[in-house]
């Protein structure tokens, strides 16, 4: 990999790990709209737009989450996780995150 390909891709594993932590970190003014973005790019563009830009294999199933979890060992069903990453994950993110703040009253850490 070249060195642009190693800044991408650990700005997409930086961006991956905040959309896991964000609900706690940042506002859900933030976090909602930057998840339904994520939906939004799955929809319009039917992948994640991040993935090219650093050399991860574009078949038909492969998810940077597959390639992560591939890369610590551990063998997932690539279907169903792409199918959970697509649809399910950042819905459920938002969710998670205005039940913490809204409905739980969870003031964010950082802003």
């Amino acid at each position: 990999m070249t060195s642009s390909h190693n800044l991408v891709f650990w700005f997409h594993v930086l961006v991956t790990a905040l959309a896991w932590v964000g609900p706690f970190l940042f506002s859900w003014y933030l976090m909602v709209p930057a998840y339904l973005l994520v939906v939004l790019q799955f929809i319009i563009f039917g992948r994640c737009l991040l993935n090219a830009q650093h050399d991860l294999k574009d078949d038909k199933d492969t998810t940077f989450y597959s390639y992560l979890f591939e890369k610590a060992g551990v063998t997932v069903n690539k279907r169903v996780l792409k199918l959970w990453v697509r649809r399910y994950i950042y819905l459920i993110l938002s969710a998670v995150t205005l039940i913490w703040q809204v409905v739980l009253g969870s003031e964010p850490l950082l802003f």
